[in-house]
């Protein structure tokens, strides 16, 4: 493990991409707790803040109902929107603090103020709460979708690889049919139908990303199952299932840890290409795929953070785990 980190470590690009994508599942994880806005789904709309550029300050008349967030709501449910009333903002819009001011009972303490960082979008909400809370939605499916490819890449592999014969025959057959459709498309159908969803997604990009998995491994047990080791199993008698899984998947772990990062970044793609054309997660719960479809017309209308802040998002998601994906080749490679 001492030389595998020695060896990772050369790769600089690799470190940042893994502290990134590090930083990316810490927030994600805490939710709510790193968002600004800490109402359900980032979705706390404010019309007098629509398209406002990033930096934006606005102070509020203070929600008269106090507002205690649970360990739940922090961490995955959020809470109810608070009903703050707009008064003015560093724009100099004063629209209701004329009425307030004459009130003597009106004092420091009953208003707030609320930054927004990378501004605001068209229905008001703070853009760079949704972008942390997108954070979830990218690297769930990623994890899962992952996961699913591997459950069903290592089976199927291993399946083909030892038993050969017309295990192999039926497995490569299957293995040729997905590869000659489009991912996009095959995902599209599955989406179809499965029915538009969060957790419809995740089953989609992974039945999907399976095959290049399946196809690796297969490869590497057709050399493996050869070995003295695995005959002198055999011999002992152990059952098939054993050797397969105890005495040679060990020895595969590097391809499919390198292979499962840059299936990881894939599944980010796809999400965000599926979300962009609205079959991905539905609103109001973020994702930095619809963030994009819904804001790329502002691009050219003087509002182009709105679509740059969550492609931005996306490309150094991608690119960290690319990184991550390079760094783990060289590390494992003993050639090098």
């Amino acid at each position: 493990m001492r030389n595998f980190w020695k060896k990772y470590r050369k790769n600089k690009l690799a470190v940042v991409g893994l502290w990134f994508i590090g930083v990316c599942f810490i927030v994600s994880i805490g939710g709510y707790v790193f968002t600004p806005d800490k109402s359900t789904a980032c979705n706390e709309m404010q019309i007098e803040n629509d398209l406002k550029k990033p930096s934006y300050k606005a102070w509020y008349l203070k929600d008269s109902v106090q507002h205690t967030s649970t360990l739940s709501e922090l961490l995955w449910k959020g809470r109810k929107p608070a009903n703050h009333l707009f008064l003015y903002d560093n724009n100099g819009d004063t629209s209701t603090v004329n009425m307030l001011v004459a009130q003597p009972l009106l004092n420091k303490s009953d208003i707030i103020s609320k930054r927004f960082r990378l501004g605001t979008d068209v229905f008001g909400r703070d853009v760079l709460s949704r972008i942390i809370l997108g954070t979830r939605i990218s690297l769930s499916v990623g994890l899962i979708s992952v996961l699913i490819s591997l459950f069903l890449g290592i089976s199927l592999g291993l399946a083909a690889g030892y038993f050969r014969g017309w295990v192999d025959a039926v497995v490569m057959w299957l293995i040729n049919v997905i590869w000659s459709l489009p991912t996009l498309l095959l995902v599209i159908a599955i989406t179809f139908a499965l029915g538009k969803g969060f957790w419809q997604i995740f089953i989609a990009v992974g039945l999907t990303m399976w095959v290049e998995l399946a196809r690796i491994i297969r490869g590497q047990v057709f050399s493996l199952r050869e070995a003295e080791y695995i005959q002198a199993a055999k011999m002992l008698g152990f059952s098939n299932i054993r050797i397969m899984f105890r005495h040679i998947l060990p020895n595969c772990i590097g391809p499919i840890v390198v292979i499962c990062a840059a299936n990881f970044a894939s599944a980010i793609l796809l999400e965000a290409g599926l979300s962009y054309l609205g079959l991905g997660v539905q609103p109001p719960f973020p994702s930095w795929g619809q963030m994009l479809s819904e804001n790329a017309d502002y691009i050219a209308l003087g509002a182009p953070h709105l679509a740059l802040a969550p492609g931005i998002a996306i490309m150094l998601l991608v690119m960290s785990f690319n990184f991550v994906g390079n760094g783990l080749r060289d590390a494992l490679d003993v050639q090098l």
